[in-house]
């Protein structure tokens, strides 16, 4: 019951250094979050290999579930987008999706307090990695450097940056085009904040109903409050899954506005 009381709802969505090392004149820290973005690595490393394992003519288990999300991404959500240019991207996308959704997934176990109560010690292991704005900017960078890199491959460096500003007659170019640049330039901000705030709002409501056990601390009130949090984890993964389709389908469209050969 001591480490219960000293647990913080609120805290596994807040950065903590775990480890620390010198690599040569360096220090390295290593954050809950960086070591969930491993976590969830590993996982990916484990779990993909395993389903294209030995494929079935009819797929089954885990097998199936990942095969009909794949199916899902690339003939209803891609293809509509990037036509026969999809299967070129189609490898990033799904791994995007599945990376985002594995940390969304991993990030609702409350890992830290399961290590809290068996070995007795607090421990700040755990947390989702994507209410951590420098890794949801991480994602939305990488995804804003591959566009243009493809954007680049498909068009040339100067025929890239006239296909960035749409049709229009040639006394309005100096207005519209700083303004499609600026728009490019947002983007991965906008990927980087919607997904960051996202998960945030949700754990932090998640947390704050938790909280009113140990603000209260009534029977009533417990009772109450841990139904309202099993209601929105089922919530929250819902989100989990939205929010890393809502990213991939960005990215593709990015892709293809900036791959296409129409404006």
């Amino acid at each position: 019951m001591r480490i219960l009381a000293e647990l913080n709802p609120l805290e596994p969505i807040t950065a903590v250094p775990l480890w620390t090392f010198h690599i040569g004149d360096s220090l390295v820290v290593v954050s809950n979050h960086a070591a969930m973005v491993v976590l969830t690595t590993v996982i990916l490393l484990v779990a993909i290999p395993l389903a294209a394992r030995s494929p079935r003519l009819v797929p089954r288990g885990l097998q199936n579930l990942v095969e009909s999300v794949c199916v899902f991404l690339r003939e209803q959500m891609a293809r509509p987008l990037l036509g026969s240019h999809t299967d070129q991207y189609i490898g990033f996308l799904w791994t995007t999706f599945f990376f985002i959704l594995t940390l969304n997934l991993v990030g609702l176990v409350p890992i830290e307090k399961f290590i809290s109560l068996v070995t007795g010690r607090r421990s700040h292991f755990g947390g989702p990695a994507t209410s951590n704005i420098w890794i949801t900017g991480a994602l939305a960078i990488l995804s804003f450097v591959m566009t243009h890199v493809w954007g680049i491959r498909r068009h040339g460096l100067l025929g890239y940056l006239a296909h960035l500003a749409p049709p229009a007659p040639a006394w309005l170019m100096p207005l519209i085009y700083p303004l499609e640049l600026l728009g490019a330039l947002v983007r991965p901000f906008s990927l980087a904040i919607r997904l960051f705030a996202n998960i945030v709002a949700g754990h932090m409501v998640i947390g704050t109903i938790l909280g009113l056990v140990f603000i209260f601390k009534n029977l009533g009130v417990a009772s109450v409050s841990v139904a309202a949090c099993v209601a929105l984890s089922f919530l929250e993964l819902l989100v989990a899954f939205i929010q890393a389709y809502v990213f991939t389908f960005l990215t593709a469209l990015y892709i293809s506005l900036a791959t296409s050969s129409e404006h």
